[in-house]
């Protein structure tokens, strides 16, 4: 099921959702242009030899690691991305970040894996994001948005902590927006594209807490399912993020009428 649009119009212009956007999208066309020197043999064998490493890396392949060419595009991902084991452990592994490791809890939501992952992203945020910070308020949407983006990577990070695969993506804390939107408008109507059949495509309209309540269940199924060891989605970083968005929204709900008609 795809949301379309929402019907709920908030009080004020939605700037932190439009700059967060902006700078999602700026990124990935940096992202974008890094992406004309591939990755060559090398490239790979330096990745299989770090992941097979772990967070335990000999020195002999640390200075391996430090001075091998991999793609622009890979070193930015590797350096700036979440790496779970460097977290855990505290340590920083190369290509090395210029700041305090832990901050790459908040810059890898600003990194995407490809243009469908950034375009989901922004789009879910568009629809639900503005809702939220009319309720929450610009500044308090900014430190809502960071928090449930930390806390759905320690979700992830927790279910693999020894992993040096990197984490990307502003999935986790738009997962925060979902959640908050599920408790403050559960009524809210949201125009929905539903796939009923391979050839046959109905939109309709249904209540967040039903569009919103499925797809959280989605993400628990698949992080149940889906082994952690390697690649792909997050969902414990998505399952992460909507419960800490939800239960973030409950403290504010008691001041908050909510949209409620159907």
């Amino acid at each position: 099921m795809i949301p379309l649009r929402d019907y709920r119009h908030g009080s004020s212009f939605p700037i932190v959702t439009v700059v967060i956007i902006v700078i999602n999208v700026l990124v990935f066309l940096y992202q974008v242009s890094l992406s004309t020197r591939p990755a060559t043999e090398n490239t790979r064998q330096w990745i299989r030899a770090w992941q097979q490493a772990g967070c335990e890396v000999p020195g002999v392949l640390v200075g391996t690691l430090r001075f091998s060419r991999i793609s622009a595009e890979d070193e930015l991902t590797f350096r700036f991305g979440i790496t779970p084991c460097e977290i855990t452990h505290g340590v920083d592994l190369p290509p090395f970040v210029p700041w305090a490791v832990w901050l790459t809890l908040l810059t890898a939501m600003f990194l995407h894996a490809g243009f469908w992952h950034i375009l989901g992203n922004m789009w879910y945020l568009w629809i639900f994001g503005d809702n939220v910070e009319d309720v929450l308020g610009h500044v308090g949407f900014v430190f809502f948005y960071a928090a449930s983006g930390v806390v759905a990577a320690f979700a992830q990070i927790l279910a693999n902590p020894d992993t040096v695969i990197p984490m990307v993506g502003a999935s986790g804390a738009i997962s925060g927006v979902l959640g908050a939107y599920f408790v403050l408008f559960p009524y809210g109507r949201v125009l929905t594209l539903v796939p009923l059949f391979p050839f046959f495509i109905r939109v309709i309209e249904l209540p967040a807490i039903f569009l919103l309540g499925f797809w959280f269940i989605l993400q628990f199924l698949g992080g149940i399912s889906s082994p952690v060891e390697g690649g792909g989605v997050a969902y414990w970083a998505h399952a992460g993020g909507f419960v800490a968005g939800a239960l973030l929204a409950l403290l504010v709900k008691r001041r908050f009428r909510p949209y409620s008609y159907w």
